[in-house]
């Protein structure tokens, strides 16, 4: 029996699972004692970094009170409805196309585009799926361990010329933006990530990038600049953040806070990038 895939990797200790799940994903030992490497340091922030206020902004539904304090209500997307169990949600009442999600975790999303279409019992059962779950236990980042499991369904955002929701994810580290990561294509299946600095050059951080044209151009946002400084005021104060961010309709939208990008083993950033964004990351136990 594979204890960290059993019932019992729950009871296994944070620092033995990380180093066993780093070397499983990345094919090489953790080193904490001198991490180097971008996902070198996010492990050991998992293990010895704790900013209470961390778990409040991971909280889906408590980080609107902070958003709405630090950059303004007009960022959020409107919320339907907020509940503590699925069974308080009047499907009937609800609009034609809404998202519902956790608060608590990732991937519990639903998206809904034709309430008509939708497999209510379906759409129940993956909920209380994940309301059962502790996200903390899935890869061991602290700051969910004590979010109580809310649902909240949000309002369908879309861009009304490209029918689409892209999102930007921007690379933080304590109130500087090295670069964002355009995420496009999700409705396919066939979703592309390429980076990009304020200036709009390419940076081929990731694998996936590394056979396209540095002269490759993907529309960039009217409100590219303000994007960039929301994402550096939103992360003042933390080590690394990824702030993520949509833009529709030429509104930009706050999406979430991520501490621990694929939990610290992203095997697709490419070596020259990993030690280079592990440069900018400068650790501290404050």
């Amino acid at each position: 029996m594979n204890i960290y895939e059993s019932k019992f990797r729950n009871y296994i200790p944070s620092k033995k699972f990380t180093k066993h799940y780093y070397y499983q994903v990345m094919g090489k030992k953790l080193n904490l004692r001198n991490p180097q490497t971008f996902n070198e340091k996010l492990n050991w922030l998992k293990l010895y970094y704790h900013n209470p206020l961390m778990s409040k902004i991971v909280d889906k539904y408590a980080v609107r009170s902070y958003i709405k304090e630090k950059i303004g209500k007009q960022y959020l997307i409107p919320l339907i409805g907020v509940y503590d169990k699925v069974e308080e949600i009047d499907f009937d009442k609800l609009p034609n196309k809404f998202v519902i999600k956790c608060n608590h975790d990732s991937g519990s999303y639903i998206i809904c585009e034709d309430k008509s279409k939708l497999d209510i019992n379906k759409v129940k059962e993956k909920i209380n799926y994940h309301m059962s779950k502790n996200y903390y236990y899935q890869w061991r980042e602290w700051p969910y361990k004590r979010v109580k499991p809310k649902i909240l369904i949000e309002k369908y955002m879309y861009d009304k010329t490209t029918n689409s929701f892209d999102d930007y994810k921007f690379m933080c580290f304590d109130g500087k933006v090295d670069s964002v990561m355009v995420c496009t294509n999700r409705k396919s299946g066939h979703t592309k990530f390429r980076f990009f600095d304020e200036d709009w050059n390419l940076k081929k951080y990731n694998k996936d990038s590394l056979n396209e044209d540095y002269n490759h151009q993907y529309p960039k946002p009217k409100r590219i600049k303000e994007m960039f400084k929301i994402a550096s005021k939103l992360s003042e104060g933390f080590p690394f953040v990824r702030v993520d961010l949509y833009y529709a309709n030429n509104k930009i939208y706050f999406g979430e806070l991520t501490f621990f990008p694929q939990a610290g083993w992203d095997p697709n950033i490419v070596e020259e990038a990993d030690k280079l964004l592990g440069e900018k990351l400068i650790l501290s136990k404050r």
